[in-house]
């Protein structure tokens, strides 16, 4: 085990120990400020009002046909140790409950199932999609809940089984849930990607001579990030529709396995968006070398033109040059029809050049 995890387990253990029975336990004056909610769920129906954390234990304890559901938010390493302690989490677990930067998965500890699951929403206006994370600790009577980041996710659940017959299912419900609206959110961010890549084809290949590839590249950065939270979900939800993994209702079989379908089907999506953006980054790329080529020709062209003419003036500016330095001894300087003869020399030469940088195409 490495040092830090085996720390972290010790802490746990020290936790459980000094919590004597019937007490608070640890932490207890600070919990309120990490509990969303907490309430036991019998005959399919919410009982009373909120519990404290000892009273949640005990009704998990003796409640006959139902569960508990205890609701935590970003709680430090000393609040959830007191539920630890209550519900005999397992240590391992609590520590990646609690660090929060955990890949989707499904884990089995004992008695304890662990899921990691990750919401997203799109920020439109900034092309970001936002990551956050939920883990949930599921036994056999009781469900706690660990939300990290600005998400709704567990809040709807709750609100949308307080009243639900699913709720006869037991913990799973609460899992089932979960897992089908953090994927429908999926659904919606894949939709809302599709729209922006959309728009991106357009602009790359509708002539806008603008260099897009700094957007690309970060929209298709997010892609990515969006398919870490996405894909590594598929195995274990395919696990739970399989109706195989201890401790999960087996008559909540049906409803994972649409929930992988949905699961699958985003995962399709975003594959086909990373594809799509990789064949648009570099297709602009091509683009911008096109134009970048094309100002190089012309660029090249005017040298040319440029070079041609201060060739064909280097001969009228050379014989001048030389015919006025005054020297007295000259050959030809005293010639009746020298001038003539000199002017003629170079508007042949002149012509001449022309002719010629004209016919290699430099004029």
């Amino acid at each position: 085990m490495p040092p830090g995890r085996w720390t972290a387990a010790r802490r746990l253990d020290r936790a459980r120990a000094d919590a004597p029975a019937g007490s608070d336990g640890p932490g207890a004056v600070e919990m309120d400020q990490s509990v969303a909610d907490c309430a036991v769920y019998d005959g399919g129906k919410r009982r009373g009002g909120r519990l404290s954390v000892p009273e949640a234990r005990q009704a998990a304890r003796t409640v006959q046909d139902g569960f508990v559901w205890l609701g935590l938010v970003e709680p430090s390493a000393e609040q959830i140790a007191a539920v630890a302690a209550e519900f005999e989490l397992p240590a391992l677990a609590v520590e990646d409950a609690v660090k929060a930067h955990q890949r989707p998965k499904l884990e089995r500890y004992g008695e304890v199932l662990f899921v990691v699951v990750k919401p997203v929403r799109y920020i439109d206006h900034d092309e970001i999609v936002d990551i956050d994370e939920v883990a949930v600790f599921l036994g056999e009577t009781f469900v706690v809940t660990v939300r990290h980041g600005d998400n709704d996710v567990v809040s709807r659940v709750r609100k949308e089984l307080d009243q639900s017959p699913l709720l006869e299912l037991g913990p799973s419900a609460v899992l089932y849930r979960l897992l089908d609206i953090v994927v429908d959110g999926y659904g919606e961010v894949a939709g809302e990607i599709d729209i922006d890549v959309s728009d991106i084809e357009v602009q790359v290949f509708g002539g806008d001579p603008s260099d897009h590839s700094e957007r690309v590249y970060k929209l298709k950065r997010e892609v990515l990030q969006f398919r870490s939270a996405v894909l590594p979900l598929a195995p274990a939800v395919a696990d739970l529709a399989a109706g195989t993994v201890a401790g999960v209702n087996p008559k909540t079989a049906d409803y994972f396995r649409d929930v992988h379908d949905h699961v699958l089907r985003v995962g399709d999506q975003i594959e086909g968006h990373d594809d799509l953006l990789t064949g648009v980054l570099q297709a602009d790329l091509a683009r911008v070398a096109v134009r970048q080529n094309e100002v190089a020709a012309r660029q090249n062209e005017d040298v040319r033109k440029i070079s041609a003419w201060a060739a064909i003036a280097l001969v009228p500016t050379a014989v001048a040059g030389i015919y006025g330095m005054n020297f007295d001894n000259m050959p030809e300087l005293h010639t009746r029809y020298g001038y003539f003869v000199v002017l003629g020399a170079l508007v042949l030469a002149c012509v001449g050049l022309y002719v010629q940088f004209r016919r290699n195409d430099w004029l």
